[in-house]
């Protein structure tokens, strides 16, 4: 039987998104059936196995989107594997050492028992929404920091462990 993963994200400027989508073509070469939603068109977790969550860093907090997907989906969350990853730092401080995650993340983390948190490098660029981003970006804070191959790498170990973890079952107990 194929393990059923969820990549579920929330995104902004649709940079976390590319993140999702790397994590998700990964997951599928390495043999797992793999779908990735928007947190907000995330309904129903019954027909996973296991769920990798992530959201962009602003101000030092996620997402509103993925908060209240945390909230909502709490207790179904705890009962199968979970990953988190949060994207952010527009420095290489990602790439070159383990960033902890902040305080409103770890508290999700220990209530939903996830597995592992990691935080990857974020991206600002030009055509950045908000009031906010458009001002960082000509203050020359803006750029990609996002390392393609780290994503991958810690997707690639994910998908060992969820073929080789024996307790997850195909109802996520």
């Amino acid at each position: 039987m194929t393990l059923k993963v969820l990549v579920a994200y929330a995104t902004k400027n649709w940079s976390t998104a590319e993140i999702a989508r790397t994590i998700t073509e990964v997951l599928r070469k390495e043999g797992l059936e793999a779908d990735m939603r928007l947190v907000r068109d995330v309904h129903e977790l019954q027909a996973y196995d296991a769920v990798i969550l992530g959201s962009p860093l602003y101000e030092g907090r996620w997402h509103k989107d993925a908060r209240q997907f945390v909230k909502r989906k709490s207790e179904a969350l705890a009962r199968r594997p979970v990953w988190l990853f949060s994207s952010g730092p527009l420095d290489p401080s990602a790439s070159e050492g383990k960033i902890p995650p902040v305080a409103s993340v770890r508290r999700a983390l220990i209530r939903i028992h996830a597995k592992e948190h990691v935080t990857f490098g974020g991206c600002l660029s030009e055509d950045a929404q908000s009031w906010t981003a458009r001002t960082l970006v000509k203050a020359g804070k803006g750029g990609d920091f996002r390392d393609f191959k780290q994503i991958s790498a810690w997707a690639q170990r994910i998908g060992a462990t969820l073929h080789g973890d024996i307790a997850v079952q195909p109802d996520g107990s």
